[in-house]
């Protein structure tokens, strides 16, 4: 073989095995996959973010990078109130607490950030959380953030002007899986048990849950295809293990539709009819249909036109995103007064 051959031959040979090597990472940890979802995720939730700057209003009181929980470098949140023309003569305003989304291995408060404005300038109060992501972090660690986060804005509340006892939680995607979570450990004694968090509000202080697009069986087995691998991915960097299925300290309580009671906090449940996690949401109002749950959903014909992906309601041009917005703002008004 010639020299030049033999070169041909060693660079193949080099490719082989890095590839061999890559290939052999994406098998044996959730960290490729899960970094690969997280560029592609945190690339789609910036234009969403870009797409409402026209929708926001003028005149959003903004507190920007609080403190929860100062261990943490993730405890942060941001706080919109209204406008304050728009608050003339009014006592203490109902919180709204929403929690991101983003796979459990993507996102941040900032996601939210224009949404939560266009909130406030429809009179609401609003904080959105960061929480730690996997694989970085393990479950149940968001939830355990979330629900400190809700301890202490309601115990500092007076200091911006609103009312502890009026929260609504709120999240979409993963968020709606840790926002259901932490509703139902607040209101389930058993449950909070289970996943070894105290609660760190009264039930009562719960007035309502707004929960779009989001996941409530944690499980990959049962889907398909790209999807399939997606869950397994996520799944697998969210619990810490492989075999999340089977592990008694994630399947026995990731799977929050299986402990609702009819102790749930009155729900608003939204997914558009072109959403992949479509059936967890309609899984999740039959769930709580049955158990005589407060609900209100908002779903659409299967054949409806244009087709609503995942987190539509962000999508202000479109009149289905305003009609949830108009459905949202108005259940929470009038489960907070």
């Amino acid at each position: 073989m010639s020299r030049g051959g033999r070169l041909v031959l060693r660079a193949l040979l080099v490719l082989a095995l890095l590839l061999a090597l890559a290939a052999g990472a994406w098998v044996a940890s959730p960290w490729p996959g899960a970094l690969l979802i997280r560029a592609l995720f945190d690339h789609g939730a910036a234009q969403a973010s870009a797409r409402l700057v026209p929708h926001v209003p003028a005149g959003v009181v903004e507190h920007l990078g609080e403190v929860y929980d100062a261990a943490s470098a993730d405890g942060r949140f941001d706080l919109f109130l209204p406008p304050p023309a728009a608050r003339q003569g009014e006592g203490p305003l109902p919180l709204v607490v929403w929690v991101h989304g983003g796979g459990a291995v993507s996102g941040s408060r900032a996601d939210i950030a224009n949404y939560a404005r266009v909130l406030a300038g429809q009179g609401l109060a609003v904080a959105t959380l960061d929480y730690s992501i996997a694989p970085e972090a393990s479950y149940p660690t968001p939830v355990r953030q979330v629900n400190a986060a809700l301890g202490h804005l309601a115990a500092q509340a007076s200091r911006w002007g609103l009312d502890g006892t009026r929260l609504v939680l709120a999240g979409d995607s993963a968020g709606a899986h840790i926002a259901a979570q932490v509703a139902n450990l607040t209101v389930v004694p058993a449950y909070a048990q289970a996943l070894g968090i105290a609660p760190a509000l009264q039930p009562a202080q719960l007035r309502a849950l707004l929960l779009f697009c989001g996941p409530y069986v944690m499980r990959s087995s049962d889907t398909g295809g790209i999807g399939r691998w997606f869950l397994h991915t996520v799944l697998w960097a969210y619990s810490g293990t492989r075999h999340y299925e089977s592990d008694p300290a994630f399947a026995a309580t990731a799977n929050v539709i299986d402990h609702l009671t009819a102790a749930f906090p009155p729900a608003f449940v939204s997914a558009g009819n072109a959403d992949p996690l479509l059936p967890h949401s309609q899984a999740l109002a039959a769930r709580l249909q049955a158990l005589g749950a407060p609900l209100q959903t908002l779903f659409f014909a299967p054949d409806h036109q244009p087709p609503l992906p995942h987190e539509y309601q962000f999508d202000l041009d479109g009149e289905d995103g305003r009609r949830a917005l108009r459905e949202a703002v108005d259940f929470v008004r009038r489960h907070t007064r």
